[in-house]
């Protein structure tokens, strides 16, 4: 599978943008584990045009995560190709449009899935970035803005026309949000459609490596997005990349898994250049992490690490929670 120049091989695994996730501390681990395709978090283009400063920080990519993307999203075109173009000069290797966020401060003002309510101007903003940079640009996207307007099919192919390298799409309608089961049969019809040239990457739902493998068999995707599946475990990637190679997924002391997220608490503490603002940023990923499911009565505890202030505490209360889990 190819995106632009950039060879993916077959049957590649990609990190999906998420906010407050995926920073390049969390980018990196994943790439380290096997994820081809890193994406940053979504980046407010009038911010960018307004350069705030947080929001510059978010583009910062290094080489060790590449292929990466930056992924930007707004509602208007002036703001997207300006937005765009600055984007570029940070040197991803792919720029990314969100079409997809469904979240209301996002979709109720017409940005992210909001797009999907004015397709004629969701097709010019994407035509105007694809002429405005040198740089591949792909799209992520959902069905349709709720279950009676699926377009996802007819759009594929008008967002195709813009010029686009590749689409992503979230088996969900923006009325859905994160709800209920990620549909696939559009997908799936979008991914064998003759008229379909550019590549096609299915999200929604892959939290395994049997996922992957069942969506890639009957789909006929060119790849895969990892989105809620990898928060608190970045090492979900080694365990697929090892299903769809046919072989045994690794498995590792339970010190290992520990030891993996306290690496990305360290890094987060040293980003924030904050103690306490480093525990916050890693909280999503303790409270999501799936290391300590099967404790008994593991509630208190994990109330205690989620209100943890101080790193040794953390650990320590980390280290006693790991003596817990079996095997």
């Amino acid at each position: 599978m190819k995106i632009g120049k950039i060879d993916f091989g077959e049957r590649p695994l990609f990190l999906a943008p998420m906010e407050d996730v995926t920073d390049m501390g969390f980018r990196l681990l994943c790439k380290e584990f096997g994820a081809d395709l890193v994406v940053t978090e979504f980046v407010n283009a009038d911010a960018i045009i307004r350069s705030v400063p947080s929001t510059l920080r978010k583009m910062h990519v290094s080489d060790a995560e590449r292929p990466v993307a930056i992924q930007i999203y707004g509602r208007t075109v002036e703001s997207m190709v300006e937005a765009a173009k600055v984007a570029e000069e940070a040197e991803p290797d792919l720029i990314d449009i969100n079409f997809g966020c469904p979240v209301k401060k996002v979709a109720g003002k017409g940005a992210g899935s909001g797009m999907l309510r004015d397709i004629p101007l969701l097709l010019e903003i994407t035509r105007s970035v694809v002429e405005a940079v040198s740089l591949p640009v792909t799209v992520k996207t959902r069905l349709g803005w709720d279950s009676n307007q699926i377009i996802i099919e007819e759009l594929a192919e008008q967002l195709q026309e813009t010029g686009i390298a590749a689409l992503t799409i979230h088996g969900r309608t923006r009325n859905q949000m994160y709800k209920g089961v990620a549909d696939w049969e559009p997908i799936r019809r979008v991914a064998q459609n003759p008229k379909i040239t550019i590549s096609i990457i299915g999200n929604g739902d892959i939290l395994m490596g049997a996922d992957a493998r069942m969506r890639f068999d009957e789909t006929g995707v060119d790849a895969v997005m990892i989105g809620r599946g990898s928060v608190g475990q970045p090492w979900i990637f080694e365990e697929m990349r090892a299903t769809l190679a046919g072989v045994e997924p690794p498995k590792h002391p339970k010190e290992w898994y520990l030891e993996v997220l306290l690496r990305l608490l360290d890094q987060n503490i040293a980003k924030c250049d904050d103690e306490l603002k480093g525990i916050i940023h890693t909280r999503r990923h303790l409270a999501s992490t799936p290391l300590f499911k099967g404790i008994p009565d593991f509630k208190k505890m994990r109330v205690a690490i989620l209100r943890a202030t101080t790193r040794t505490e953390l650990v320590t209360l980390l280290d006693d929670a790991i003596e817990l889990v079996e095997g």
